[in-house]
């Protein structure tokens, strides 16, 4: 148990890790950088939809035959639609954007930056929650490597986030510390809804692939719906693409290593 506790906290230390950088770094992110950062996140995040929570949850489906598939795109959409519900009902502000999206609300623009990296990260904490439950139910599709290499996958992403919330956050005014402690509790989350899902998933263990799916849909909604257009966005240019695939790759061969 103490293996999947560190396993949860693995993901928000990147976070904290990136948000350090706040007191080691003079200068603000240029565009490029953030571009390549927000790539590589992004490549990560779809390689550890793909290898680490889908393919187990169709596999772990196999009984079913030909309708293998139906239990992961089920709770593909679902996840889908979770962050799509979310997304309209919490109050946030995407990088380099001055219109907040959600409800209106009163609510300062550092807290409406944090409150955007904060969906972000739901879910992936549940993924990593998701596939430690797989683990812990003893399932032949998921083993402690696989486990890890999606942990450490998420806290390799999580690091240039920590950074890119913590560094303009302290170029727009904030001192340090302020910059530092949002941007590393932003990040807080994962091992919550990672624990979260570990719960639900011992109360309906038959559910362990809906599970799974789930948090790849969330996860593909975060990918599509922010990252993306965020590496994309301004001037044209290949960084975003380049680092996505170095993401894609190495989240890739974490899998196929470790797994």
């Amino acid at each position: 148990m103490r293996d999947v506790v560190w396993g949860l906290l693995i993901p928000f230390a990147g976070t904290v890790g990136g948000a350090a950088c706040v007191f080691f770094m003079r200068r603000a992110l240029n565009d490029t950088m953030q571009r390549v950062m927000t790539g590589f996140a992004a490549g990560i995040m779809v390689a550890a939809s793909v290898w680490s929570l889908l393919i187990p949850a169709m596999e772990q489906s196999g009984q079913l035959g030909r309708l293998a598939f139906l239990p992961a795109v089920t709770g593909f959409l679902l996840g889908i639609l979770f962050l799509l519900l979310l997304d309209h009902l919490t109050p946030h502000l995407h990088r380099n954007t001055t219109r907040a999206e959600g409800p209106e609300s009163r609510l300062s623009r550092t807290a409406k930056m944090v409150l955007a990296v904060t969906l972000h990260n739901i879910p992936e904490g549940m993924a990593v929650g998701a596939v430690y439950a797989g683990f812990l139910a003893g399932s032949n599709d998921i083993t402690a490597g696989g486990a890890l290499a999606l942990s450490l996958g998420i806290a390799i992403q999580n690091f240039p986030e920590g950074a890119i919330i913590s560094m303009p956050l302290h170029f727009e005014g904030k001192n340090r510390m302020k910059s530092f402690l949002y941007g590393g509790l932003s990040g807080i989350v994962e091992p919550v809804f990672g624990g979260l899902t570990i719960a639900a998933a011992g109360i309906i263990i038959p559910a362990m692939p809906y599970l799974l799916s789930f948090a790849a849909g969330a996860m593909i909604y975060v990918v599509v719906e922010e990252l993306i257009p965020e590496m994309s966005a301004g001037r044209h240019s290949n960084a975003g693409v380049v680092s996505f695939a170095a993401g894609f790759a190495l989240m890739m061969a974490l899998d196929v290593a470790l797994g």
